[in-house]
């Protein structure tokens, strides 16, 4: 079992760590993404490229990776699809290509909430979506549906799980500290806003 988990934590890493972004505007003849805006390579930074279909595309295949980890992994035993959603999520923070510098890991949290817990991700979209309407900020959407999502998984999962979303969603904050300190200060950038 031990080394079941092992496996399906690499097998999620190696899945989550495929920088979509990167590759997506690479080939759109757009340049690096990590040279523009925050330097991330996720779906927000996409954005500030002005092309919403490639945000969006990188949106889609950031969750779809994490979900995609957790429902392969998952067939074989349940424990594996945390293991490896966890794994994914930690992939496209960290990715071995990049230099171990990835995305801010929002989309393939949201992909990995899907794969195991998919009515919170509605929770999660519904939250997102109505601070992202009220104040124009990604970020500030992303953090407060962490400190949702936690709470919905262990009224409307299971506590293991719920666990596991307490984990990322303390990386998330971790990952968003930056965005905290320009959000306090009233020099986020916000949504639409290009590079």
């Amino acid at each position: 079992m031990t080394y079941g988990l092992i496996v399906a934590l690499v097998f999620g890493y190696l899945l989550g760590s495929i920088p979509f972004g990167l590759l997506i505007t690479r080939a759109a003849g757009l340049g690096d993404v990590r040279k523009i805006g925050s330097g991330n390579i996720g779906a927000t930074n996409v954005l500030r490229t002005g092309n919403k279909g490639l945000a969006a595309a990188t949106l889609v295949l950031d969750a779809l990776k994490g979900t995609a980890a957790v429902l392969i992994a998952g067939h074989y035993a349940p424990e594996f699809g945390l293991w490896a959603g966890l794994g994914a999520f930690l992939g496209h923070l960290f990715p071995v290509w990049l230099g171990f510098k990835g995305g801010k890991g929002v989309a393939t949290y949201l992909g990995v909430l899907i794969g195991l817990a998919w009515q919170v991700a509605l929770v999660f979209a519904v939250v997102w979506l109505a601070v992202a309407f009220l104040f124009r900020y990604s970020s500030l959407a992303a953090l407060i549906a962490a400190i949702v999502v936690p709470i919905a998984v262990y009224f409307l999962s299971t506590p293991r799980i719920a666990g596991l979303f307490v984990v990322m969603s303390i990386v998330v904050f971790i990952k968003h500290r930056a965005n905290i300190s320009r959000l306090l200060a009233g020099t986020e950038g916000k949504i639409g806003a290009k590079g």
